[in-house]
């Protein structure tokens, strides 16, 4: 039933009189008239007795007027409530592109499901992007890896993670807590092109006489877990990139890891202060234990 059928009605119901009734709701007195029929067709009921002189309710648009003001009472109520009710503010987070998708949707389901929460508009970006966004304040805050001497950004560590060997779980080498670079001499190579340290494993392999042939070449991380997955080669990543059908190790004598945290532009600073609703879920999501 359309609203403003109802509109209709209550106004013929206190007017008595369709023409004065469809000035009240500027309509046209045909076009009320129309309306009025139609509601009384879907509720198969006459609603009005008409003569010349007025309009008179039957018994059963008598029945029908307490509900009719009821519903379009709650109807202008919610109208005001959701009219009054402020905007959620919006919160821009640039995110590492290098976080891991299942991490970036645990926290999005996490704080979607919060009273409260802010609009979120996610900037993927590289930490060099990022760095430059958040001087520039495009964005509020971003979910990235901290470095020392940015005094002018206040950062907040979450966790810290070692870089490590990923393979696929069927590989030779899964189960083991640590692999020697030399055992990798046959082993095909997925290249991370955008792996914070992909300038440290090169001269890691370099070093020990290792020259692995290359599967892929991307700066996909999806794209390079899926070909792990499928046994088609190895490579180097975050250990937060751990799930179904991969296996991790450690590499003796490689020693890396990075530090992710919350970094804060200066409009975001009260942030880190204050709370808000993304920043408090970060830290439940994010901090481990």
């Amino acid at each position: 039933m359309d609203g403003y059928l109802l509109r209709y009605f209550l106004a013929v119901a206190e007017a008595g009189n369709f023409s004065r009734a469809a000035g009240q709701v500027n309509v046209t007195q045909p076009t009320l008239s129309a309306g009025i029929a139609k509601l009384e067709a879907q509720l198969g009921q006459r609603l009005f007795e008409r003569d010349r002189k007025r309009v008179a309710l039957t018994q059963a648009g008598s029945r029908f007027l307490k509900h009719a003001q009821r519903i379009v009472a709650e109807y202008e109520l919610a109208l005001r409530e959701i009219s009054a009710t402020p905007p959620a503010p919006k919160l821009r987070v640039g995110v590492l592109s290098t976080f891991p998708s299942a991490r970036l949707e645990a926290l999005a389901r996490a704080h979607r499901a919060r009273p409260g929460a802010e609009t979120l508009e996610f900037l993927d970006g590289s930490e060099r992007e990022l760095k430059t966004w958040l001087e520039d304040e495009r964005i509020e805050l971003a979910v990235t890896q901290l470095r020392p001497g940015t005094p002018h950004l206040a950062q907040e560590g979450l966790y810290s993670e070692a870089y490590v060997l990923v393979m696929a779980a069927s590989h030779r080498l899964a189960g083991r807590e640590l692999v020697l670079g030399e055992e990798l001499a046959e082993e095909a190579m997925i290249i991370r092109r955008h792996c914070e340290v992909l300038a440290a494993t090169s001269q890691y392999f370099t070093q020990r006489g290792v020259r692995p042939g290359f599967a892929l070449k991307t700066t996909n991380d999806d794209k390079a877990l899926a070909l792990v997955r499928a046994g088609l080669g190895v490579t180097v990543m975050p250990e937060s990139f751990k799930g179904p059908g991969i296996a991790l190790a450690r590499m003796r004598d490689f020693d890396h890891q990075r530090d992710i945290g919350l970094v804060y532009s200066a409009r975001g600073r009260p942030l880190a202060v204050g709370g808000g609703v993304f920043v408090e879920t970060a830290r439940r999501v994010l901090v481990p234990g």
